[in-house]
């Protein structure tokens, strides 16, 4: 028998759910799409997925008639401690990021003001259907700024992976720190289904290769390694040659961004099995190159979904799939008309982001028991449903629809392993007050310490002069400048 819940009341804690009459998207090997089907949920599981099944009595039935059902969405890569600045950037380049961020104003952030950022950020990622997120946490500048960035994590009923990094300091030292080794092990040693581990610091082309003491020790921990690679004007082919000569490069690793990188990279990420983490809406605003979305289906890499930061862009993956699919078909429009040619087919299809963005994101953080609608995988389930939107019908082609129709505002019912988080497009058990306020503390701090002309002036850049300005290095934990950066001309290094 199934009960019925109250209309917008959220099922009760412990109990099975049954999300009823949907379009089943289950991303399985084979793509099945089901109609009018059912997703069965008991306990953490998924324990049935198919049409009109039957349920344990008391199971607690949600009405997904019109509505499309999806495994969570996996975003793995997001600096989510920048959050509590949200949308001051949004007129950035990467080079103004890296001065606020790396050289300037992010060594003022307290360890409350990493936990401000990191729980709105989580909040933030389940209202929006995205069941887990890759912390990509590089401003820890001691191991009291970790324990706030992790427990802000765990006050969030989300699944998160803590991507600890610290850009003030080179990685072979911080990396070498007992402090940090002991917080990296508890991490690992609790086998938190909940709340993952990896390293992450990028790789400067410095010909001393310092960073190979970092990757040593991340090969020591068992810990995996997730870094910014081909970004222009910061991360090159030297260093992917770097580690692939020393074997570092492993099917564990994570490559973001990898945009501006040779042939001879991306081979080299292939045939030792890595993923590139494509977070196409930040290389499109900030330069770092176009998303690679024609390498990885050249080269046949694994591939994930991420959205960087929410101090530029959204924390929304449905804008990453947009993102994604209409970069790829501009660029392969303009490289066919600078032909003289017309593109008949399109290679990339929405069917494949949506698997990017669920299944790809499993594969990258290693949990093959996500990333799927099949019975036996963890019960991360997203119900995209808005029956106040006229855009929630025709339901045709459900991939299509996820896309380019669906939205943050149609998420109507996020269940992570096994409890139902956000219902009738209702944060369940959250205060958004009490986040509000730890946010708005933080804000006051950051704009106090800066004053306000400073906070302004790096909210609203000036206008560029013909005199442009470049950063030759934004790692200031080494002297290292790559040439190859450079167009040539003399050197200048970014006034402030």
């Amino acid at each position: 028998m199934t009960h019925s819940e109250p209309a917008g009341a959220p099922p009760v804690a412990g109990r099975p759910v049954v999300l009823r009459g949907g379009t089943v998207v289950t991303m399985d090997d084979a793509g099945t799409v089901l109609r009018d089907a059912d997703v069965l949920v008991v306990d953490d599981r998924i324990a049935a997925v198919g049409s009109a099944l039957d349920v344990p009595e008391g199971t607690q039935e949600v009405d997904a008639r019109g509505g499309i059902v999806m495994p969570g969405m996996i975003d793995t890569h997001r600096h989510m401690w920048q959050t509590a600045m949200r949308g001051y950037g949004a007129d950035w380049t990467l080079t103004q990021y890296f001065v606020w961020y790396y050289l300037e104003h992010g060594k003022r952030f307290r360890p409350q003001d990493i936990s401000a950022g990191n729980r709105l950020a989580a909040i933030e990622s389940i209202d929006a259907g995205v069941t887990t997120t890759v912390d990509w946490s590089h401003g820890l500048q001691s191991v009291d700024h970790a324990e706030a960035a992790l427990d802000a994590l765990r006050s969030v009923p989300g699944r998160f992976v803590l991507a600890y990094g610290n850009i003030h300091q080179g990685p072979w030292e911080w990396t070498a720190d007992p402090a940090v080794r002991g917080f990296l092990e508890r991490l690992r040693d609790a086998r938190d289904d909940m709340a993952g581990v990896q390293i992450a610091f990028d790789v400067t082309g410095d010909p001393a290769f310092p960073e190979r003491a970092a990757f040593e020790a991340a090969r020591e921990l068992g810990i995996p390694v997730t870094t910014h690679a081909g970004v222009w004007g910061a991360t090159s082919d030297t260093g992917i040659q770097q580690m692939h000569d020393a074997g570092f490069m492993t099917p564990e690793t994570t490559y973001v961004h990898a945009s501006t990188l040779t042939r001879d990279s991306y081979q080299r990420i292939a045939a030792t099995g890595g993923s590139i983490s494509v977070s196409t809406e930040s290389e499109c605003s900030a330069g770092q190159g176009h998303a690679p979305t024609e390498q990885v289906l050249q080269y046949g890499i694994p591939v994930s979904l991420s959205q960087d930061t929410s101090v530029w862009w959204s924390g929304d993956m449905f804008a990453a799939m947009r993102a994604t699919l209409n970069a790829d078909r501009m660029a392969e429009h303009m490289d066919a008309h600078l032909k003289g040619e017309t593109i008949t087919q399109l290679r990339l299809r929405a069917q494949q982001v949506v698997e990017w963005a669920t299944r790809g994101g499993a594969h990258t953080i290693g949990r093959d028991d996500l990333g799927s609608l099949q019975p036996g995988k963890k019960a991360d389930v997203v119900l995209v449903k808005n029956d106040a939107s006229p855009v929630s019908f025709p339901l045709l082609n459900p991939f299509g629809h996820v896309v380019f129709q669906a939205q943050r505002g149609d998420v109507h019912t996020v269940i992570v392993d096994g409890r139902v988080v956000k219902h009738g497009g209702q944060l369940v058990g959250i205060d958004l007050a009490a986040v509000r306020s730890e946010v708005e503390d933080t804000i006051e701090h950051l704009r106090g310490e800066l004053g306000e002309e400073a906070w302004q002036a790096g909210m609203f850049p000036e206008m560029p002069d013909a005199e442009q300005e470049i950063l030759e290095n934004p790692y200031r934990y080494t002297d290292f400048k790559d040439e190859s950066k450079r167009a040539g001309g003399e050197e200048r290094v970014l006034g402030r």
